[in-house]
């Protein structure tokens, strides 16, 4: 008899945050589970470890087929230390999120969401990073998780090129218009240390589209109601800048 998926479940919103609980509780009809996730938010935490300090945790649940814990590092020392020994044998999937709040264009960069994916592909461990744009902590899951099962299901089954990783993002919407693959799209973060006190700043802004009509981006997905799909790999290489005729001459 052949053994169940096992799949391995972080975040950077916590251990008790709702997506999270949302997506254990998917990824339990497909699979063994076992969540590591930070004991609290770790939100921007991007691809961040804790060389300095020991990280520390703890078991919260278990039962047939779940393990839960909380990890008091970050979502890519959560990953690390799950595959380094906590895991009895290797995962078949790492899938990280829901995220509250989107992951879109240059946010990859940024999210300890997508860290955690990254982490798991660094390992060759075929991995998804799930994000929803919204501001609430409260929020429907149920429009998405279709495609979530989807995309999970077809990731156990035919696995995922070498150093490509899955980031899927969602809108607010009561029920998606479908998905699109897609690339990232370009913009930036704008306005973003806000002065709060005397020598004393606090991150805020917001993003701007610099390609609000191209309709092959994640964020022209989203805006028009489709879940997006973007494959990211780990090789950041600009491969056309190779040829360019710029030298460098030592002195």
């Amino acid at each position: 008899m052949s053994k169940r998926p096992l799949i391995l479940i972080s975040n950077d919103d916590g251990v008790a945050a709702q997506g999270l609980g949302v997506l254990t509780d998917l990824m339990c009809r497909l699979g063994d589970v076992i969540v590591v996730a930070p004991d609290g938010p770790r939100s921007a935490a991007s691809c961040s470890i804790s060389p300095l300090t020991s990280v520390k945790i703890s078991l919260l649940k278990e039962q047939p087929g779940l393990k839960v814990y909380q990890c008091s590092g970050t979502p890519t020392d959560c990953v690390k230390l799950a595959l380094d020994g906590l895991l009895e044998r290797r995962p078949d999937l790492v899938v990280s999120g829901i995220n509250h709040g989107d992951n879109a264009s240059v946010s990859v960069h940024y999210s300890g969401t997508v860290g955690a994916a990254l982490e798991a592909c660094m390992k060759a461990v075929p991995a998804i990073a799930y994000s929803l744009k919204t501001k609430s902590q409260q929020c429907d899951f149920r429009p998405y998780e279709e495609v979530v099962m989807q995309t999970a299901r077809y990731v156990l089954e035919h696995g995922l090129p070498e150093d490509v990783l899955l980031n899927v993002n969602f809108p607010e919407v009561p029920q998606l218009k479908g998905t699109r693959v897609c690339r990232l799209g370009r913009g930036r973060w704008m306005k973003e240390m806000m002065q709060v006190g005397e020598g004393e700043y606090r991150l805020t802004g917001y993003f701007e589209n610099l390609e609000p009509e191209a309709a092959d981006t994640d964020y022209w997905a989203l805006d028009h109601g489709y879940a997006s799909i973007t494959p990211i790999q780990l090789d950041m290489t600009a491969n056309a800048y190779l040829n360019s005729k710029f030298t460098i001459h030592n002195s």
